[in-house]
């Protein structure tokens, strides 16, 4: 059974670091893209970050840029997201998911996690 599963979300101060975890199992993440995306209340789910675990390249939604960091740990078949100076605007909840492009577009995915709340109070 093919599963991702986020963690790490959580309540932090503007300014602040979590790190965001999503494990996978029943597959490798090997060759496959990985994305995160986010959805704050009202609003569209939209891009985050995205990794080609091929090669290790990476994309970031310039919001995020400078602050965000994507990163896999094959040997733990998992994938995190490292996040510095949030924003009470990067409040949402987070997703991660898994396809065949390395692309911010969510219709392109096709395996998802449940999502984590990360809340950042001002």
């Amino acid at each position: 059974q093919v599963r991702l599963v986020e963690s790490g979300g959580g309540l932090v101060q503007a300014g602040g670091s979590l790190r965001l975890s999503c494990a996978a199992s029943g597959f490798t993440l090997d060759y496959y893209a990985i994305g995160w995306f986010r959805q704050a209340p009202g609003k569209e789910r939209e891009g985050v970050s995205c990794m080609s675990t091929g090669d290790g390249s990476t994309v970031y939604a310039d919001s995020v840029k400078g602050r965000f960091t994507i990163s896999i740990d094959n040997a733990k078949n998992t994938v995190y997201l490292q996040m510095n100076s949030l924003k009470p605007e990067d409040t949402a909840v987070y997703y991660c998911a898994a396809g065949a492009w390395r692309v911010l577009d969510s219709g392109l995915y096709d395996y998802w996690g449940q999502g984590t709340q990360v809340t950042v109070s001002s």
